[in-house]
Order: C-alpha cells, then structure tokens, then sequence
C-alpha cells in the first residue's frame, strides 16, 4: 500500500507506511531520514524508503561487435554487470561468448553475464524482441542502464551522397538510438523502483563530430549533432522521473568505423562525378582520417567514461573524451569562427587549395 501526505514543506510517499511526520512548529522543512532516498525539487522533498539490498544491475548495450560497445560490454561484465549485448549476427554473439568465458577464468572477483541478444537498431520487430528478452531476464530489478551505441559513418559531398544513404546514416546512428529508447524506458522505470532514484541510466554514444562539424563526413556529423541533442532534451524530460542521461563524445577512437569511412572514401574514385569540384578535399580528408586513425586512442579508455557516468552519485550531462576532443571543443568554443574554420581546414590539409570560382578543379 502507499500512502502519500503533502503540506506545504513536503510530498512524500512511503510504501507500507502510513503518512509520516509534519512540519515542524518552526515551519523548517523536514529533513529526511539517512535511511532514505530523496529527490530534491525546489522546497519539495519525495522520499522513497529504500531497503539495503545488493540488486543484480543489467545493462543493454546496443553495437558490441567491435570497438566502443565491445569494449563497455567487457567493462560492465568485470565490474559484475549482467550484459546484454545487442550484436546483428550471431556469429558476433558467438565471439563475445568465447572472449567473456577466457576473461573469466583468469579473472578475481564476480564476473557479470554475458548475454549476447540480436538487435538490430533499424527494425522494429528486431528492437521489440531485444527488449523482451532483457524483460524476461531482469523481472522487477528493471534495467539499470541502457548504452546506445551502435553506429556507422557515411562519407562523402553533401551534394553527392545519395537520399538512401543519408537515410542509413540517420536511420541507424539517430532514430534507432530513439526507438531502443522508447522501448527500454518501461525496464528503466522498474529500476527506478527496485534500485533507488538517479540510478537508472541512459548513455548515448555521441562523438566531437557532434559538436565540430567537417567537410566530406556531413551525414555522420549530422547524425552526432542530432544524437547531441537528442541527449539533451532526453535528460530534461527525464529528470522527474529519476533517470539519468549522459552524453559521451569521444575524439579518435581506435574502432573499425576508421576503417569503413575509408572505404567509402575509396568508394569515390577517379572517374566518380563527385571529383570534378571536390577531388582534392576527397584526398585530403582521406589522408587525414588515417593519421587520426593511427592516433587514435584504444576503445577502453571511451568504456572508462561511459562506466564513470553510469556510477557517478550524479549523471553528468556531457563527457568529452580524449585530448582531441578537449582541445577541439575548447578551440571552437573561444575562437572566432573564421579563425576555428581555418585551423581546421589547415588541419585537413585543404586551407591553400585555390578556389574555383564555379569552375570544374581538374
């Protein structure tokens, strides 16, 4: 049973207890018990008596073939987390398996689960399926945090990339992440109830690309800025509810979207149409992107921030990670735009290139 009381100083809700204590004849606010939880909202106080009991903490992770969601999946299993793992094949699941079951027996300590579940981030049926099995597994434990991750880079002139691939780039790096959402928010409010407030979290893979856009890689930067705010508006209206929501946005991350964003970049050869007015920012951002690749530091260190933000006491809103990224975003923050806009383009190697005043650059 709960029953709930409300003056002016406090709400409060207690299951299995009748209304508790008043303001005191000071009219000071309660102050609440160190046995509770609470959440704070101007001069109202909810108070939710929590026991103190060791809850089994599940993760849904989405993209854990390779690189970043690889990376947290193992992160989260070593700390105890049971892991679901959203692959699109289940050869990759298989994979995951092996690599779980040789870290554990060399590992100390208790191991979280490996569960690898097939989910592909565009189909609907696919996220459903997902979903119900991280429901039949968790039961009233709900979802402790739900990691979207999965992603992919398409590259090119805005002008030459065709509406399909933009609609794949935004089908799988932005609507996805919101129709896993929209399916993990009910798991995530069962959380809230068994495991306390603020414990619930949802942790949206962004990139720098969301916050410094650059030529030749508009859709996926696009993608990012829209996953960005999405992140934003996402930790607003979910606030009342007690969950919280981070943003990562790492720099140059070792991972293979590296390399399949030079493959599309191979894609665009010699006799392609997209070369008559853009060959030399196509070469240019080619060569760029495999000295970042080779820069780029190991996927562990993106884990390392994605688990500090599900268990730090507070969700912080947005993490930068890697010294690229920080210097990236302070450099674009302070700089006159102009100014950021040549430092970049000296970067790509394509500040000098003359212009072509409308005409072909053969």
């Amino acid at each position: 049973m709960v029953s709930c009381s409300r003056n002016k100083y406090i709400f409060r809700c207690d299951q299995n207890e009748p209304p508790a204590r008043t303001a005191l004849k000071n009219s000071q606010p309660i102050r609440p018990r160190p046995d509770e939880r609470h959440a704070y909202f101007g001069n109202k106080t909810l108070a939710m008596d929590t026991p103190e009991i060791s809850i089994a903490r599940s993760a849904l992770v989405t993209g854990t073939s390779t690189g970043i969601g690889k990376a947290t999946s193992f992160k989260l299993a070593a700390e105890g987390v049971n892991v679901f793992a959203g692959v699109r094949h289940s050869a990759d699941g298989e994979a995951l398996l092996i690599e779980a079951s040789r870290i554990s027996e060399g590992a100390s300590g208790k191991q979280g689960r490996m569960i690898p579940v097939i989910l592909d981030v565009t189909s609907d049926v696919s996220i459903q399926n997902a979903v119900e099995r991280v429901q039949e597994e968790t039961g009233a434990n709900g979802l402790w945090a739900l990691v979207n991750n999965a992603g992919v880079a398409v590259c090119g002139p805005v002008e030459e990339v065709s509406s399909a691939d933009w609609r794949r780039q935004f089908d799988v790096n932005f609507f996805g992440s919101i129709e896993v959402i929209r399916a993990a928010l009910p798991l995530l409010r069962k959380a809230v109830r068994a495991q306390g407030i603020y414990v619930p979290r949802v942790v949206l893979v962004s990139s720098i690309g969301g916050r410094v856009a650059q030529p030749m890689v508009a859709p996926y930067t696009c993608s990012k800025w829209a996953t960005t705010a999405l992140g934003e508006s996402l930790r607003l209206e979910l606030r009342r509810q007690s969950i919280g929501v981070s943003v990562i946005e790492p720099g140059a991350i070792a991972t293979a979207i590296w390399g399949k964003a030079q493959a599309s970049l191979a894609e665009i050869g010699s006799n392609h149409p997209a070369r008559k007015f853009y060959g030399a920012e196509i070469d240019a951002l080619s060569k760029a992107a495999a000295q970042a690749a080779a820069a780029a530091i190991p996927s562990e260190r993106a884990a390392d921030a994605i688990l500090r933000a599900l268990t730090a006491r507070r969700a912080p809103a947005r993490v930068l990670v890697g010294q690229d990224a920080k210097i990236a975003a302070l450099l674009k923050r302070w700089l006159p735009t102009t100014w950021f806009d040549f430092l970049l383009m000296r970067q790509l190697g394509i500040a000098n290139l003359p212009y072509s005043f409308g005409q072909p650059l053969l």
